[in-house]
């Protein structure tokens, strides 16, 4: 797989302090089967579709037990560069750069408007080994209050060029590295409580919307938004049972037309 260009989205992770509770749920609605875990990093595991690695899951570390929540990473050719750029861009750095044995150097950090991300410098691990097939990882928003705060940032650490979407009813805005959009931003409305952070949701693949909300619930899980049908796909947005937010679409199913978008770089 060739290396990801700097801001691409590239993994996706965890931390459950019930990690085999996190297994049997997204075993069940995503269809992931799971690696042995690594007790030289922290009990970190993978999850497979179809054999290849699309995400991992880990439990918490002293003192961070916490909600659960799913962080993405972003593509760095340096992470210590990155780490640089995001402090001289109001971000935060809440962990320095760290080399993972061989397999790539990561670093967390919050961008300005209180959304947290992760950065990954691949070395033997490069990254996801599938995207936007059932289970796989599909798409990305950056959900924000304060836009302008997230929009100068990522266009700034990143490089991004940016589109506005013609909408009226929503503030959204697409970020693309060369001609590959690799996403999104939404400004939080008054639909979200108070004491919901700003976050980054992550979208996964699934076959139907439906049969996954379905098993979801089931499962313990709430429906947050949706199913809706949309020209990207039908969609919706879940918790699962310890509270981590994402998003589920058939990329198969689309309705409509593809929304206007401006050129705003």
């Amino acid at each position: 797989m060739a290396v990801q260009r700097e801001g691409t989205p590239c993994w996706a992770d965890a931390m459950f302090s019930d990690v085999e509770g996190a297994k049997s749920f997204y075993a069940e609605v995503l269809g992931w089967t799971f690696g042995e875990s690594s007790s030289e990093y922290g009990n970190y595991t993978q999850a497979y579709a179809d054999g290849k690695a699309v995400a991992a899951v880990v439990p918490p570390m002293p003192g961070q037990e916490g909600r659960s929540q799913w962080c993405l990473y972003l593509a760095s050719p340096d992470a210590a560069a990155t780490a640089r750029k995001i402090r001289d861009n109001s971000g935060e750095v809440l962990m320095e750069p760290m080399q993972v044995g061989d397999f790539g150097t990561m670093c967390l950090a919050r961008e300005p408007s209180g959304a947290v991300f992760g950065v990954w410098q691949g070395g033997t691990h490069e990254g996801f080994e599938a995207t936007a097939v059932p289970g796989a990882y599909c798409w990305a928003e950056v959900f924000t209050r304060e836009p302008e705060k997230a929009d100068t940032f990522l266009t700034s650490v990143f490089g991004y060029t940016a589109k506005q979407i013609q909408d009226d009813a929503v503030d959204f805005r697409m970020f693309d590295v060369g001609d590959d959009t690799v996403l999104g931003r939404m400004k939080m409305t008054e639909d979200f409580p108070p004491e919901v952070p700003p976050y980054i949701n992550v979208y996964f693949t699934v076959a139907d919307c439906d049969d996954a909300v379905a098993a979801a619930t089931r499962l313990g899980g709430a429906l947050r938004f949706g199913p809706m049908d949309s020209p990207f796909g039908r969609f919706a947005a879940l918790s699962d049972p310890q509270g981590a937010s994402f998003s589920v679409i058939d990329i198969t199913t689309t309705q409509g037309e593809m929304p206007r978008a401006e050129d705003v770089s």
